[in-house]
């Protein structure tokens, strides 16, 4: 590989960063075709293809998110060294990459990272969402400082990461309507036989959990929808569209925030979290904290 031709990287990350050849050249005072001609040496110094087209417009392949990153974090030091040098203190944060998997609830990650910003030192958080295979891989070439799954590392995957559990608890059933929600209750769980449910889909590791314990108590309830983006399923179950699980532990948030009820729980579902690193010990400062105050506070 050339050495990087930094007149290069800043054009592709303007390009990145305005999502458009056109804008980024108009800033660039620079005509279009020279931008992109740079940019194509660019990629032939770095060994792959930046963007791709979609459409008409220029989208980041997936080795152009992982420049982008890099060159976000060089160009911001540039501009620090800038502000260092007129005499403006520069009060960099600590930078906490995290990719969090798909099939991890939002409010699960977030209460997962919500430590990392209570730290006396100032962290910006960069939280990044795919699944979880590919997370991993960001996460061997130190793309990542952490990944948040619903399942540890298989043995079949080949990247050097350990995993820690965070914890784990069991399952409770929410209904939108609290009158339903008291009638559920009552003969909980064979009351969720013939009752309308939303759940995840079958690709993730509580669904196949929840179906094994459906057919130990006989229960078939009737699945109204699916959904692989777990914000998703929260959405239309605070609309009302049908009961739906959710991790025990966040019972109080779900209430407070979705105005929904608990209509039953079992601890024969578990849910387990893991935070996943590099490091078999862990060193960096918000990342030590978001595993301390997991396990003694959210799943104590």
């Amino acid at each position: 590989m050339d050495a990087i031709n930094y007149h290069h990287l800043h054009y592709f990350y303007l390009v990145a960063r305005e999502g458009s050849l056109s804008r980024a050249s108009e800033r660039l005072m620079l005509a279009p075709s020279t931008v992109s001609g740079q940019i194509r040496e660019l990629e032939r110094s770095l060994g792959g293809k930046l963007f791709a087209r979609s459409g008409r417009s220029l989208v980041l392949t997936e080795f152009g998110r992982l420049v982008y990153r890099y060159a976000e974090e060089i160009f911001e030091i540039g501009r620090e060294l800038q502000d260092a040098l007129k005499g403006r203190p520069a009060g960099r944060p600590m930078v906490l990459s995290v990719g969090v998997a798909d099939a991890v609830p939002k409010i699960v990650a977030r209460a997962i990272l919500e430590p990392a910003l209570r730290l006396k030192e100032p962290v910006r958080l960069v939280c990044r969402e795919a699944q979880a295979e590919r997370l991993l891989g960001e996460l061997a070439v130190h793309g990542l400082d952490l990944v948040l799954s619903d399942t540890p590392v298989s043995p079949t995957v080949r990247v050097r990461a350990f995993n820690h559990l965070l914890g784990e608890c069991g399952t409770a059933f929410f209904a939108r309507n609290a009158a339903l929600a008291r009638r559920l209750r009552r003969g909980f769980p064979r009351s969720l036989d013939g009752a309308p449910v939303l759940l995840p889909t079958l690709n993730t590791a509580l669904r196949r959990s929840l179906e094994q314990w459906f057919a130990q108590e006989n229960i078939r309830p009737r699945i109204v929808a699916e959904f692989e983006d777990s914000a998703l399923l929260l959405a239309f179950g605070q609309a009302g569209m049908g009961i739906f699980p959710a991790a025990d532990v966040l019972a109080p948030l779900i209430e407070r925030q979705f105005r929904a009820r608990v209509a039953g729980r079992t601890g024969r579902v578990r849910e387990r979290f893991y935070a996943i690193s590099v490091e078999r010990r862990i060193s960096h400062p918000a990342v030590s904290a978001i595993c301390q105050e997991a396990r003694k506070l959210l799943f104590r």
